[in-house]
């Protein structure tokens, strides 16, 4: 059984992760964290088409995103969340 998120990270969500995994989890969160600002977590998961318990989930560590649920909350929080590769990080 693959281990959550917030396994992955000694101090989630501050981090940084040893796991390289892990850190892409931990930036996602981050970034949906910022994505979200001052709105509530139920308005933002509304305007995401999903259930709050969801990002609830993602926010702390305790779910992996899928693909639908990444495209969801991009564009209903009108924000690229998926971090960026850095060339040269290892695995």
């Amino acid at each position: 059984m693959r281990q959550k998120p917030n396994e992955l990270v000694a101090a989630w969500p501050d981090g940084p992760a040893s796991d390289a995994i892990g850190e892409v989890a931990r930036l996602f969160a981050a970034n949906l964290r910022a994505a979200i600002g001052a709105k509530s977590i139920r308005s933002a998961a509304e305007a995401c088409g999903m259930n709050h318990a969801t990002l609830i989930g993602i926010l702390e560590g305790r779910a992996w995103p899928d693909m639908e649920t990444i495209a969801k909350l991009e564009r209903g929080l009108d924000a690229a969340l998926w971090p960026r590769h850095r060339a040269g990080r290892s695995r």
